[in-house]
């Protein structure tokens, strides 16, 4: 399956993040009501990156980023993004 191709692309310092999806069962089973898990993420997945040379980052890297940093929250064709500034990424989620 394809990802069909954003029309967004970020400038200086932001950095396209996808957020990850809550899960919606715990590990153990246990099935979590809606307003537990809507709660703001910080973990999602770089799409695309701004013009700044100082990005560290790539895209496809999963990323952990502060919940209430300078961030902006979008929405195109029905999936959520975030455009996180990224001094705000504080990680790099390795697999």
């Amino acid at each position: 399956m394809s990802m069909p191709k954003i029309a967004i692309r970020p400038l200086g310092e932001n950095v396209l993040v996808q957020p990850t999806k809550p899960e919606k069962k715990t590990a153990t089973g246990i099935y979590l009501p809606e307003n537990a898990t809507d709660e703001r993420r910080q973990e999602g997945k770089v799409i695309a990156l701004g013009t700044s040379k100082e990005i560290t980052v790539k895209k496809g890297e999963k990323v952990i980023f502060k919940r209430y940093g300078s961030s902006e929250e979008i929405e195109v064709a029905g999936e959520s993004y975030i455009l996180v500034n990224y001094k705000d990424i504080l990680a790099v989620v390795e697999a």
